[in-house]
């Protein structure tokens, strides 16, 4: 008897797809994507594939929007532990922020590279985890600064956004390979923090 090859439920295909996909971009980069190779390896028609992403950019959206819903909850563990410190939260966040980038670098490059944010091909769905995962650093720059640990005296936002930038330049400049010693890195991520920290007055 022939064996039948158990068919997707509509939201198995698409978990597949990106799975399966993150699993290419994460060891042959982004170059080698295409949604005929991914259905390949699911296993299903090209056409299935296309049901669930019109092209390339939505589906490498979706992928980044995986990114940004682990990294929200990575940092939702850090900001909601009341076992440590404003000062070790921030400590944490910070290094957490690097971590993530060197242990996910090309979905890292895709949340926050040129690929979908420059020509503005990011979908909605990206759109609506990637905005508020920034929110949610802003205002845990509202608390910290409320708890007088981040200078009172700066824009919420604009200090949120200094401070991300920071801690993206760094990021990035281990990814591109400038910077390889991970002593290096850590004591790099501690001036940044011990900098915003001591200008707070």
């Amino acid at each position: 008897m022939t064996q039948t090859k158990t068919p997707y439920h509509h939201g198995d295909l698409k978990a597949a797809i990106i799975k399966a996909a993150s699993e290419m971009l994460d060891t042959q980069g982004i170059e080698a994507l295409s949604l005929r190779k991914i259905a390949e390896n699911v296993g299903v028609s090209r056409t299935a594939a296309y049901h669930h992403f019109k092209d390339k950019n939505e589906l490498l959206s979706a992928i980044a929007s995986q990114g940004f819903i682990k990294w929200q909850k990575e940092i939702g563990l850090i900001f909601n532990n009341k076992r440590i410190s404003q000062s070790q939260q921030l400590s944490q966040f910070c290094h957490a922020y690097i971590q993530f980038a060197i242990s996910n670098p090309n979905i890292y490059d895709l949340m926050f590279g040129r690929t979908l944010w420059k020509n503005n091909v990011s979908s909605e769905e990206l759109k609506s985890v990637a905005y508020p995962s920034f929110d949610y650093q802003v205002t845990m720059t509202k608390f910290w600064q409320a708890q007088g640990l981040l200078p009172q005296s700066e824009n919420a936002l604009r200090l949120a956004q200094v401070l991300w930038g920071t801690l993206h330049g760094i990021s990035k400049l281990v990814l591109d390979g400038v910077y390889t010693d991970n002593s290096n890195i850590i004591e790099m991520c501690d001036c940044a923090i011990a900098m915003f920290v001591g200008s707070k007055r």
